[in-house]
């Protein structure tokens, strides 16, 4: 048996499936591709989560439009992260190209051109589907996290969302929160001491600054009503494809607070609201977070938690997290060791800090006989990559360099005629695109506390008036009383006796 035939047998049997799967290319031996030695990754391990890294322009995000389009095409719901603005593509067939079919022939595999049933979502500016969350909905232990508050001032959230529960004061946006931060500090200050104990001017500042430092990166328009429901992003169309949820983020990659903010919503309450899975045999929902340095590289360590924390929970729920970003250090290490698939692109060694990153690259890899895998990272092609993922039992797959399989769909951004078509048939926008401002927080302590200020301005009119009233009373009182003095010069004895010397004078 040769070594091309033992390497075909070695990935068949390594890759092999009782049941459904994707094919995601072939193997590689050396520089040659085996054809049908292919690499499937079986739908019952795709809620183990992954990891698709690489180097700049090595292909990670046509792996995932590929990733996304399979699982599409197997009626599995996808949410996908667009921080760089070229996945809209996936709404139209891919016009094809020799080096297409050349590449399919490789593998072993038809190619097919296909579109497939997208909605584009925004949490920005941009169109499309607005997602919303209030404030109410964070939590004050989740709201805490991401502001990156002290233990103290966590507390002093925790009150304030207590106080509005029990004073039955919604909070739905920042302006909510911002001033029940004001009225905490000012007329509400005794209300609060008396009930809930005494809260630091100092504290709600800082609490306050935090605020609006999320605001000044967009977190006014995404806190807010109408809240946008997460079964949405399970919808399945009427050819049986899962929908792919395309969140356009091209406008947010300098505001890293809100996509972490937004993503860690997202998956807590995704966590709250889908029931428990078990093991079954597909995910409910799978969600691709490109770019994903920019969810870790803003987190205190207590939102890592987190976020670590949610990882290794949200899995029994039948959902999928695939991170996407240029090297796996960029993932934290206890993250890292939660995903099952992993997809690694080319990594450049420019310099002695990228040998050492390769290095530690190549130890998160199963060893493999064919393969010296630090030397194959950084020989990679276009469209190439190290894969390893989990097979039914949950045992990791033999190391497979993989020609990978290309994009169905356009693997180029939507015109904007397309993308008004595809908002024109969107049957979300009408649901959560409508601004709704109903009375909270804001409205209801803005009335209470004019009603404050006119009590304590009638308050402060009464006590001027009776200091008048008084102040007029003494003066009357002491012009009624008459002076000693006065009182003796006009009695009748002395004006007599007055009178009496002066007619002896004039006598």
């Amino acid at each position: 048996m040769s070594k091309t035939e033992e390497f075909f047998n070695y990935i068949n049997e390594g890759y092999k499936s009782k049941g459904d799967f994707i094919t995601l290319g072939a193997g590689m031996l050396g520089e040659e591709t085996v054809t049908n030695a292919l690499v499937n990754i079986p739908l019952k391990t795709l809620n183990r989560h992954g990891l698709i890294a690489g180097a700049t322009g090595t292909g990670k995000t046509k792996t995932l439009q590929v990733l996304a389009e399979n699982m599409s095409e197997k009626g599995i719901p996808v949410l996908l992260m667009d921080v760089k603005g070229d996945l809209s593509g996936l709404a139209q067939p891919s016009p094809g190209h020799p080096k297409i079919d050349e590449r399919h022939e490789k593998i072993g595999i038809p190619f097919n051109a296909t579109k497939f049933p997208i909605e584009i979502l925004s949490i920005s500016e941009q169109d499309g589907v607005r997602l919303r969350a209030t404030v109410s909905e964070f939590g004050p232990v989740l709201l805490s996290r991401i502001l990156d508050l002290t233990d103290t001032q966590s507390g002093i959230v925790a009150i304030i969302f207590k106080y509005c529960d029990d004073n039955k004061l919604p909070l739905l946006d920042l302006k909510d929160f911002k001033k029940i931060l004001q009225f905490v500090t000012n007329e509400g200050k005794e209300e609060i001491q008396e009930e809930y104990g005494r809260i630091s001017t100092a504290s709600t500042g800082a609490i306050l600054r935090k605020i609006i430092e999320i605001e000044q990166q967009g977190g006014d328009l995404f806190f807010g009503e109408k809240s946008f429901e997460v079964d949405d992003l399970t919808r399945i169309d009427e050819n049986g494809r899962g929908l792919i949820s395309v969140l356009r983020l091209t406008d947010i990659q300098d505001k890293p607070k809100l996509f972490s903010t937004f993503m860690l919503q997202l998956l807590a309450e995704v966590y709250e609201t889908f029931p428990e899975q078990g093991d079954s045999g597909r995910p409910e929902l799978v969600i691709f977070i490109d770019e994903a340095h920019l969810v870790f590289d803003e987190a205190s360590k207590a939102l890592l938690s987190q976020i670590e924390s949610i990882v290794k929970l949200i899995r029994s729920k039948g959902i999928g997290l695939y991170f996407v970003t240029q090297n796996p250090k960029d993932v934290p290490e206890d993250v890292l060791a939660q995903l099952g698939m992993k997809i690694q692109h080319a990594l450049r060694a420019f310099t002695a800090k990228d040998r050492k990153a390769i290095k530690l690259a190549a130890e998160n890899y199963p060893d493999s006989e064919y393969y010296d895998t630090k030397e194959v990272l950084t020989q990679l092609g276009i469209g190439e990559a190290l894969v390893s993922v989990l097979n039914e039992k949950g045992i990791p797959t033999p190391l497979a360099r993989t020609m990978l399989r290309a994009p169905m769909s356009r693997m180029d951004v939507l015109t904007e005629k397309e993308i008004k078509q595809v908002l024109d048939n969107s049957r979300l926008i009408p649901k959560y695109n409508e601004t709704v401002d109903r009375e909270s927080a804001y409205e209801m302590l803005s009335g209470k506390i004019d009603k404050i200020n006119k009590e304590k301005t009638e308050e402060a009119r009464k006590k001027e008036e009776e200091k008048t009233r008084r102040k007029s009373s003494s003066t009357r009182s002491r012009s009624t009383r008459q002076n000693p003095i006065i009182k003796v010069l006009t009695s009748a004895t002395f004006i007599r006796a007055a009178f009496g010397i002066l007619k002896k004078v004039l006598k």
